[in-house]
């Protein structure tokens, strides 16, 4: 596992899953992240920013950091995305063999056209990954990632936000869960953890 920080992580799940009524508790989630109790991960078939289908197997061969967020959250998204960019920028030419993904909670407005402005800005290598309701959701529980719509206060103009759970998910080669980085982990803590994988290849 990357982290143990079990007091930590109990602390940021909290608040996402507060109010809510989840298949199951933070705790739960917590466990199944740290430990690796169930798998975690899985088969997606989704279209990446520029209107192409993707799916899991084509980042075979690749480690992946994947990313579940959305193109509308105000701070900890973008903060997260950009110590992912500044994080590859820092492993030279060895990040040709980490692909970065970031799959959107929020497909309704999150289409290929906007996260193809969105992306870039973080990183050049970074894919952006949408597609219907129902494949993100098939992605999100593969990744035991909770998200929920959040409805505008009434008079709020129609903006609505999106409650999730903020992990960056270490994947092997073969798309096997290697572990997670919390929200706010630093890019030379993700290089700590990262370079020493790189020399492996896929079983």
């Amino acid at each position: 596992m990357i982290l143990r920080a079990g007091i930590l992580l109990w602390l940021m799940l909290a608040p996402a899953f507060a109010g809510k009524a989840p298949t199951r508790s933070p705790a739960e989630v917590m466990d199944v992240l740290m430990w690796n109790r169930e798998p975690v991960g899985g088969p997606f078939e989704l279209t990446d920013h520029t209107g192409k289908p993707r799916t899991n197997s084509d980042f075979r061969g690749k480690l992946m950091l994947v990313y579940f967020g959305f193109t509308y959250c105000p701070d900890v998204c973008p903060t997260d995305l950009q110590a992912i960019g500044l994080a590859l920028d820092k492993l030279g030419t060895a990040a040709d063999s980490v692909q970065p993904l970031f799959i959107t909670v929020d497909p309704e407005r999150d289409t290929p056209q906007h996260l193809a402005e969105y992306v870039p800005m973080f990183h050049p290598r970074l894919i952006g990954l949408t597609g219907s309701a129902e494949a993100i959701r098939k992605a999100a529980d593969a990744y035991k990632v909770y998200y929920a719509k959040v409805d505008p206060p009434k008079g709020d103009g129609g903006y609505y936000t999106v409650d999730h759970t903020a992990f960056i998910y270490l994947m092997d080669r073969e798309g096997n869960y290697l572990g997670f980085f919390p929200p706010g982990t630093s890019a030379d803590r993700m290089v700590e953890i990262i370079r020493p994988r790189l020399g492996e290849t896929a079983r």
